[in-house]
């Protein structure tokens, strides 16, 4: 007989393998689902699962990558269910992370989804009510098995069904790694990576600039987001934004994302920042952002020198370095 399949959602980490060894075992044909976000990409090469491509072929199931863009900033303008500490939606993520897996459920015949979710792991969507309300708005009731917690949990469709045990199933829960620690070593798996998540969001610094430009952008771009990631954020009345480069990766960055609109601009004289002035008055803050172009380069403190602007605004300003307090009192 031909095995029964089950879609499983692989971030990388080892809970998400360990999920997959365990259906495996069980004699379940598994294909992999990894979402990419605009915050949470694993092929950004920051060490947030951008090895998933190698755990999939050593788990030896075949792998499809989602990317969430457009939709998942427009889910982020106003989550359903709230968000964290940082301006993570993390119920509304998953419920759209389990949709796109029910999607490929449904492309292949499998049985069911399966997940490395444990229960009470992380505070907002593994849950007992979270994950209830995950599966009730992906349109998943009884359709998602969590095979690390799945003795813990409400019966699903597979276990009424009869195509798994409960007495097969774990009972995993809280933040400690000792039972998937131990079960990786009884899967032969070998360096599991620590735990951790990789979503940007999560990050409470990160959360303040995003706050910031979904307060004041009636919709952002790819393009916005990128810059999020990258350079010290100012903000300049409701109207502008300014980001400066901390290092030269983050001023090549900063270059490659300045649009038609922005101003660039650049110590004339001395080595230091890329920043960029965006927004529709972003003219009207040119000696500012001047200013603190000195403030961050390598020109003399208090000594007034050039910068040298481009982009929607073209020429050379003069101004003073800013002082540390006027920085401090625009930085997000």
């Amino acid at each position: 007989m031909a095995k029964k399949k089950v879609v499983a959602l692989l971030s990388g980490g080892l809970d998400s393998q360990l999920a997959v060894r365990m259906m495996q075992e069980r004699g379940f044909e598994v294909s992999a689902v990894a979402i990419r976000t605009p915050f949470c990409d694993f092929d950004c090469g920051r060490g947030c699962g951008f090895e998933i491509r190698e755990r999939a072929e050593e788990l030896g199931v075949d792998l499809k990558t989602v990317y969430l863009g457009d939709e998942y900033i427009e889910m982020l303008k106003a989550p359903k269910h709230g968000i964290g500490a940082g301006m993570n939606p993390c119920v509304d993520c998953r419920a759209m992370m389990f949709e796109a897996a029910k999607e490929r459920m449904e492309e292949v015949g499998a049985e069911f989804i399966i997940s490395g979710e444990v229960l009470g792991q992380r505070p907002m969507s593994q849950h007992r009510d979270a994950m209830r309300i995950i599966e009730k708005d992906s349109g998943l009731r009884g359709k998602i098995v969590r095979p690390l917690s799945g003795a813990l949990l409400d019966p699903t469709d597979a276990e009424r069904s009869g195509l798994i045990r409960r007495e097969d199933l774990g009972m995993v829960r809280g933040r400690s790694r000792k039972p998937q620690l131990r079960m990786a070593r009884e899967y032969g798996i070998a360096n599991p990576p620590n735990a951790g998540g990789g979503c940007l969001l999560t990050d409470k610094a990160f959360g303040r600039r995003a706050k910031d430009l979904f307060a004041h952008t009636e919709t952002p771009t790819i393009n916005d987001i990128e810059l999020l990631k990258v350079g010290r954020h100012f903000r300049l009345g409701d109207g502008a934004r300014m980001i400066v480069g901390r290092d030269k990766a983050e001023n090549e960055a900063i270059q490659a994302l300045a649009l038609p609109g922005d101003i660039v601009m650049e110590d004339a004289e001395n080595v230091g920042p890329v920043t960029l002035v965006r927004g529709p008055d972003a003219a009207a803050h040119t000696a500012f952002c001047a200013a603190v172009t000195l403030r961050y380069s390598d020109s003399e403190a208090g000594r007034e020198g050039s910068v040298a602007m481009s982009g929607a605004a073209g020429g050379t300003l003069r101004a003073v370095p800013a002082e540390p307090d006027e920085c401090s009192r625009a930085m997000l």
